[in-house]
C-alpha cells in the first residue's frame, strides 16, 4: 500500500543496543496525553490521520508500526463501541433530566441516534492512538520497534525544537 504520507526518518535504520541510547517507554501520563491527542505514543508526532480518518501504518517520525500484533485493532472498536455507548447514555439522561417531567420523546430518539451514528465516526482516530498508547502500557517497545533517538518520555514543549528533544 502506498501511503500519501511524507516519510521524514522512517526509513532511516533504528539505532541499536550498541548507540547508547537508553530505550525507555515514556510514562503512563504522556502515553495517554499522546493518545487522547491523536499522537503517535511514542514520540509525540502530530497529524497522523488522511482525510478519510484512517492512520498511518507507520508512524512518520520515529517508525512505529502501529498495528503491533495481528488483531490489535479490536482493541480500539471496543474502546469506540464503550465510548460510544455512554455518550448515548449521558445524552438520554441529560435530555431527561433536563425535560423533567414532559419529556419531547421524538426530539430525544432523534438526537440520540445522531449522537450514536456520528460518535464513532468522529472518535475513531482518537480510538486508535489510544488504544496504541494503553498497548504500549501493556506491552513496552521492543528496541527494534523504534527509532529511540526520537522517543521522548515527556510531551515537547511548543517552543522546543526537534534538537532538543533529541538531548533529553
Amino acid at each position: 500500500m502506498i501511503s500519501n504520507y511524507p516519510v521524514d526518518q522512517a526509513l532511516t535504520p533504528r539505532p541499536g543496543p550498541e548507540s547508547g541510547t537508553p530505550h525507555q517507554t515514556p510514562r503512563w501520563r504522556t502515553l495517554i496525553f499522546r493518545g487522547l491527542t491523536r499522537a503517535c505514543p511514542a514520540c509525540g508526532r502530530r497529524k497522523l490521520f488522511g482525510k478519510s480518518l484512517t492512520i498511518v501504518e507507520d508512524c512518520p517520525r520515529c517508525g512505529l508500526h502501529f498495528e503491533r500484533i495481528e488483531g490489535h485493532w479490536i482493541g480500539a472498536i471496543g474502546m469506540n463501541t464503550i465510548f460510544s455507548f455512554f455518550m448515548i447514555m449521558v445524552t438520554l439522561i441529560v435530555g431527561l433530566v433536563s425535560t423533567f417531567p414532559d419529556f419531547p420523546v421524538t426530539e430525544l430518539v432523534i438526537f440520540s441516534t445522531g449522537v450514536a451514528i456520528l460518535h464513532p465516526i468522529l472518535f475513531q482516530p482518537t480510538a486508535q492512538t489510544l488504544w496504541s498508547a494503553v498497548d504500549m502500557l501493556m506491552r513496552k517497545l521492543e528496541p527494534h520497534e523504534v527509532d529511540w533517538r526520537l522517543v521522548t518520555r515527556k510531551p515537547m514543549k511548543r517552543n522546543q525544537t526537534k534538537k532538543h528533544a533529541l538531548s533529553d
